[in-house]
């Protein structure tokens, strides 16, 4: 599991209008994404439209700035990451 202590934390205030846009960023940089996991308020009979995804990146040079960048870029998300020394 070397190379992969980055976890970044990617806050969606309008789900709806910014899904498509966050999924196109996480598929550009997929091969550096090893977890996903998304969190949300879900019911039979309602959604939220706030959420949160946490990534844990993986690779010899992870581009962490870059996709921080360009999800930042994105009306209404929010993007914070750490880095843990193993």
């Amino acid at each position: 599991m070397s190379h992969c202590s980055t976890i970044m934390a990617i806050i969606q205030d309008n789900r709806v209008e910014t899904a498509v846009k966050v999924q196109d960023v996480l598929t550009k940089f997929g091969c550096y994404i090893r977890v996903r996991l998304g969190l949300h308020d879900a019911a039979v009979d309602s959604c939220t439209n706030s959420g949160i995804i946490l990534l844990q990146l993986c690779g010899e040079d992870v581009p962490v700035g870059q996709i921080e960048q360009e999800l930042k870029a994105i009306p209404d998300v929010k993007v914070k990451y750490m880095t843990l020394d193993v």
